[in-house]
């Protein structure tokens, strides 16, 4: 039996939580102690996350990366996503938990591919830094204020609000430090493409293909790859398929010849010179790099 990456499930302190909360990172971690979760390990998060630094600095670990993370940062961790933290004694903040049905619930005015351009990470890094004259540390104070205030009329509504704005803040600058992405048609194609490859990527490895299921030509996939997250759509497929066997082989006993079928191989050989080829590492090497770092 395979020992899989711990899931993380949304699990709020009090029964009145409507999908929504805030949690002091010296409470993470204690969690180590508590809980059998260690959350300085690699762990994958079921629900969606913003993770505000307020003091110090260190690194976080998204996805099989580390990130430099300090005073005003705030992490974008998407649902799925492998992290874990490091606890460095001057680091403090906050994270602000939340499901995928209260985010849509509170931006329902907006596109419905929102979500996922807000935490995709091949669109956008998933570190932000926050401007030290920037409002939006104002509004994240407030937040926390009225989500201790459990007295408070109208609580939830105030929070939602809140919330709402203190996104937007953060969006507002993002998109100053960043490209804009302007072509609403070409995000809209790029998520299809990602939902077909997570739904088809153990039945094809072909560009072809999902150009064919999306009803364009591969060379306008490419086109609209390159332009978005500059990759070819094979670079983005590959990565992908990389993604999953990483997630898979962290914290895993799992042999690669059952990892390579899981995955559509039908040669377990072709998946450990495919890993090897886009990581530089067979499958064996790879664990032992990570538990090293």
């Amino acid at each position: 039996m395979t020992k899989e990456i711990p899931h993380i499930q949304f699990n709020p302190a009090t029964a009145q939580n409507f999908g929504f909360e805030i949690v002091p990172i010296e409470k993470i971690a204690q969690s180590k102690k508590d809980t059998n979760h260690n959350p300085s390990l690699p762990h994958q998060v079921k629900f969606y996350n913003f993770i505000f630094f307020t003091e110090g600095s260190g690194r976080h670990f998204i996805d099989f990366n580390w990130y430099p993370v300090q005073k005003n940062t705030l992490v974008y961790l998407a649902k799925e996503q492998v992290n874990a933290f490091e606890f460095s004694k001057n680091l403090k903040g906050f994270c602000l938990v939340f499901t995928e049905a209260y985010f849509v619930s509170c931006f329902s005015n907006l596109t419905e591919n929102f979500v996922f351009q807000l935490f995709n990470p091949q669109l956008f890094s998933p570190i932000l830094q926050i401007p030290e004259d920037s409002d939006f540390i104002d509004y994240f104070h407030l937040l926390h204020k009225e989500f201790k205030n459990l007295t408070a009329f109208n609580q939830k509504n105030i929070i939602n609000s809140l919330f709402v704005i203190l996104v937007s803040k953060a969006e507002n600058i993002k998109q100053k430090e960043t490209f804009a992405i302007n072509d609403a048609s070409k995000i809209k194609t790029f998520q299809k493409f990602s939902s077909l490859i997570e739904l088809n990527h153990t039945k094809s490895r072909s560009a072809n293909f999902y150009a064919n299921n999306l009803a364009i030509t591969y060379k306008h996939l490419n086109i609209i790859c390159k332009e978005l997250v500059h990759k070819t759509a094979k670079s983005v497929i590959d990565d992908f398929i990389i993604l999953q066997a990483k997630r898979v082989l962290i914290n895993s006993t799992i042999k690669s010849t059952e990892l390579a079928y899981k995955l559509g191989f039908e040669d377990p050989t072709n998946f450990t010179k495919y890993f090897k080829k886009n990581t530089g590492l067979t499958p064996n090497s790879f664990i032992k790099s990570i538990k090293n770092k």
